[in-house]
């Protein structure tokens, strides 16, 4: 199994023309096998780009090809609509790529979430996206380096330590079922618990990976989740131990104020929570492999 994509999502890609960056991976996608059954464009509806129909606004795609996932890959003036237009649309899963979008533009639209369409989630923004290994790719994040058939899920806040990851396991030759890149913004739409649970509940998830960074407190929530919640092993990576306090490192949520957010005091509460805590990512992929060796047959 996989946790919230597959290959029987439909997905539309919101902010496609014959030379977007939405249209660039919307083809990469499909070439991984995932089903993109629409795009929009406001003045494009009726046109098809490269195969793909294009509508004029998300309702019309849904109406037409049944879409039940979103990717978002708009500039960040038009990605906080782009988001809700989904929303109010019924589209239950929504991945927005698109960085630089202003703190507060996220928390209103995380709110009007919350508040209005509770039956949407959002994953992002300025993430990597979702990948069920085989199965469906939404975002950017190479499909030839995901290898299908678990047991190993992964969610991460950094994009490339993510990448790292999902190659680290490959060339061992341990298959993941999925890998969600939750994004290092100070308000995701889908954090870490979130994840973990689905991952808990997803037979086919046996173990999992999980990468965290610098700044905020996801990572001890996560870990209070893994010591009351998980009984699947969970091996971590927090990057950023070197970082100096009230230094803002890369991702706009990865800033530490004195030791709240540090990286030792998450490696800490992982450990406290029963974890296997590694030091960088090739040490992470190397302890997972020893826990799938280890999972009953």
């Amino acid at each position: 199994m996989s946790i919230f994509v597959d290959s029987t999502t439909k997905v539309v890609v919101q902010g496609i023309s014959p030379t977007s960056q939405g249209l660039y991976h919307a083809l990469r996608n499909r070439a991984y096998g995932t089903n993109v059954v629409a795009g929009t464009n406001p003045r494009r509806g009726g046109e098809v780009i490269e195969g793909i129909p294009v509508f004029a606004s998300v309702a019309e795609a849904v109406e037409a090809t049944g879409a039940n996932a979103s990717f978002i890959a708009v500039p960040p003036a038009g990605a906080p609509a782009a988001i809700l237009e989904a929303a109010e649309a019924g589209v239950p899963f929504v991945v927005c790529i698109t960085e630089f979008i202003p703190a507060h533009d996220e928390a209103r639209v995380y709110a009007t979430l919350r508040r209005n369409y509770p039956g949407t989630r959002l994953l992002g923004p300025n993430c990597p996206g979702i990948i069920s290994a085989g199965k469906a790719n939404i975002g950017i994040t190479a499909g030839e380096i995901a290898l299908a058939g678990g047991p190993v899920g992964l969610v991460s806040r950094s994009g490339t330590v993510f990448y790292q990851a999902i190659y680290e396991l490959t060339q061992k030759g341990i298959g993941q079922t999925t890998g969600v890149g939750i994004g290092g913004d100070p308000v995701p739409g889908t954090g870490f618990v979130d994840c973990l649970a689905a991952f808990q509940a997803d037979p086919e998830t046996r173990a999992v990976i999980m990468i965290g960074e610098i700044g905020g407190t996801e990572e001890e929530r996560a870990a209070e989740f893994i010591a009351t919640e998980m009984d699947k092993p969970v091996v971590c990576y927090i990057a950023g131990v070197t970082a100096p306090p009230g230094r803002k490192m890369g991702h706009a949520g990865a800033i530490v104020s004195g030791t709240s957010g540090t990286a030792a005091a998450k490696m800490a509460a992982l450990e406290r929570a029963g974890a296997l805590v590694a030091h960088n990512p090739t040490q992470a992929g190397e302890m997972m492999a020893e826990v799938v060796a280890g999972l009953p047959a």
